[in-house]
């Protein structure tokens, strides 16, 4: 705010532009309304939301689900970049490939139960994968 309670535009452009960059995010607009930025852009754009307001931990549920590759990999890269800045991600996800992309643990639960806590490079992409799909209760039901 600038004096007087009025809002001064171009310090908040200014840290605007300085939130986004400094996560790595490239908008081509900053003054597109969030409703016409893409479905990769809106969860970018909250993301630093977030972290301009002193975010130190963020939980992600799912926020690569609906969107395409490039989208998704922009939300990825996003994460990436907030580790690089200190703050804390947890990333719930169902998608092995996006996990393993940015974790440096993983925990896998499956019906409210840990089937395992896994540092990377202790678990790969297959097994990982099957863990994900249910591990020894799927391999119990495909036997019986």
């Amino acid at each position: 705010m600038g004096r007087l309670g009025v809002l001064d535009l171009r310090e908040a452009e200014r840290q605007v532009r300085t939130s986004l960059e400094r996560l790595g995010i490239a908008l081509d607009d900053l003054h597109r309304p969030v409703g016409m930025l893409s479905g990769g852009q809106r969860q970018a754009v909250a993301i630093a939301r977030a972290v301009h307001f002193g975010a130190k931990l963020l939980i992600l549920d799912e926020p690569t689900s609906a969107l395409g590759v490039r989208q998704a990999a922009q939300v990825l890269q996003v994460i990436r970049r907030m580790k690089e800045v200190g703050v804390g991600v947890v990333f719930i996800t169902h998608n092995p490939l996006h996990a393993l992309a940015v974790g440096d643990r993983f925990t896998v639960l499956f019906q409210g139960e840990s089937l395992g806590t896994f540092s990377r490079g202790e678990v790969d992409e297959r097994e990982l994968t099957r863990l994900m799909a249910g591990g020894k209760a799927l391999e119990l039901e495909v036997e019986g």
